[in-house]
């Protein structure tokens, strides 16, 4: 194939590349999936205004998250598993988005340690947070991402109870893989994968083997894993969390205007809207679709971004026209990554770049701070 033009083409690139196991898990929602496909499809209802006759010169995508500098409105979202998309790929992904000016997100559940993210990184990445049983771990972590210098807390608030994830429960998902018929199948028909995780020794999760108590191989983390997710997680836990971390902290998972303005309570720093990419509540409303009603809601008080569907820089920039000061890409990196590896990531951010600057031109914008909802077409 030439050189990939969308994210799409890296779609296929990655699924061609990476094992079935791990593809479907970075391309899939639960049980119906129905909420996964309306964050991309509503995504697609709505209009731009076209503007000519206008100076579109010197244009910027530069502004600012948290009020931290970035090239435009993006982050690396929080993923599980990166690193078996490709070896060691929180590293490389976290590399791609520094040389980017924009921010790496490392999840709780990387393959890759906060200690292997620092080693490859030189400047602050964020980390996401899951709230477990065990708080002797969950503070062992904020310390160690604060040993690590990162510049952000991540927590995400919708993950209390795991979503029915067909495709994964199918699969036999498992890191690493186990050694079934079917599953070295799938890795024997991906060499160039098998060969790049063969060179390196990161094939667990990072961030839990070895640091929690009585975890030290794949049975003893599947069972502590299984126990772990806390599903009394409430409120009152943030500022516990707030307390600990002492630096900017933003919540993830907020899908309603109720539980908007109770984290506007808790003093964070910023709100996601996301549904976790519709692996959690199927049936619930795309992310883009309660987005403004969020930001009526309580945008005056807090910083508002947005996950969940995004597929190209037009869906950024209709993002930030309706209200978002960020926003976040998961799948879209997780398909540069398993394509192409660090180039991968790089070509991900470098399509999202092209397809938002040419687009806010064409609505007749310069300055991606100037985008607000007069670019949208309201006769929708």
């Amino acid at each position: 194939m030439a050189t990939p033009l969308t994210i799409a083409d890296l779609k296929k690139l990655a699924r061609r590349r990476v094992p079935k196991m791990f593809f479907d898990y970075a391309d899939s929602g639960a049980w119906t999936e129905s909420t996964y496909a309306a964050n991309e499809s509503d995504f697609s209802q709505i209009k731009l205004r076209q503007r000519v006759m206008v100076d579109m010169a010197n244009r910027t995508l530069e502004t600012t998250m948290i009020g931290q500098k970035v090239s435009m409105p993006v982050a690396l979202a929080p993923t599980g598993l990166t690193g078996m998309q490709h070896a060691d790929g929180e590293m490389l992904a976290a590399r791609a988005a520094e040389e980017f000016g924009v921010p790496f997100t490392l999840s709780t559940m990387s393959i890759c340690s906060i200690e292997d993210v620092a080693s490859a990184t030189t400047r602050p990445f964020w980390f996401q947070l899951y709230v477990m049983r065990d708080k002797d771990f969950v503070l062992n972590l904020i310390n160690r991402a604060k040993a690590a210098g990162c510049s952000a807390l991540v927590l995400t608030a919708d993950l209390q109870i795991l979503g029915q994830r067909h495709k994964d429960l199918r699969n036999g998902l498992s890191a690493p893989p186990k050694f079934t018929p079917r599953h070295v199948w799938q890795m024997a028909t991906r060499p160039f994968w098998c060969l790049d995780m063969l060179q390196t020794k990161r094939r667990n999760f990072g961030n839990i083997v070895g640091h929690a108590k009585n975890v030290t191989n794949i049975a003893s983390l599947a069972a502590w894993t299984h126990e772990q997710f806390d599903p009394r997680l409430s409120w009152a836990d943030v500022a516990w969390i707030k307390e600990q971390w002492g630096g900017p902290l933003i919540i993830k998972g907020i899908l309603d205007p109720e539980d908007a303005k109770a984290a506007v309570d808790t003093g964070a720093d910023a709100i996601v809207v996301s549904n976790h990419g519709g692996r959690q509540l199927d049936g619930a409303p795309s992310s883009i679709s309660m987005l403004p009603k969020i930001v009526d809601a309580v945008g005056d008080r807090i910083e508002v971004h947005l996950d969940g569907g995004i597929r190209s820089g037009q869906d950024v920039l209709k993002a930030v026209a309706l209200g978002a000061k960020g926003t976040y890409i998961g799948r879209p990196f997780l398909y540069g990554l398993g394509a192409m590896g660090k180039e991968g990531v790089s070509l991900a951010l470098g399509i999202i770049r092209k397809e938002m600057d040419i687009t806010m031109a064409l609505c007749g914008k310069r300055d991606i701070n100037d985008v607000n909802s007069s670019i949208i077409d309201g006769r929708q």
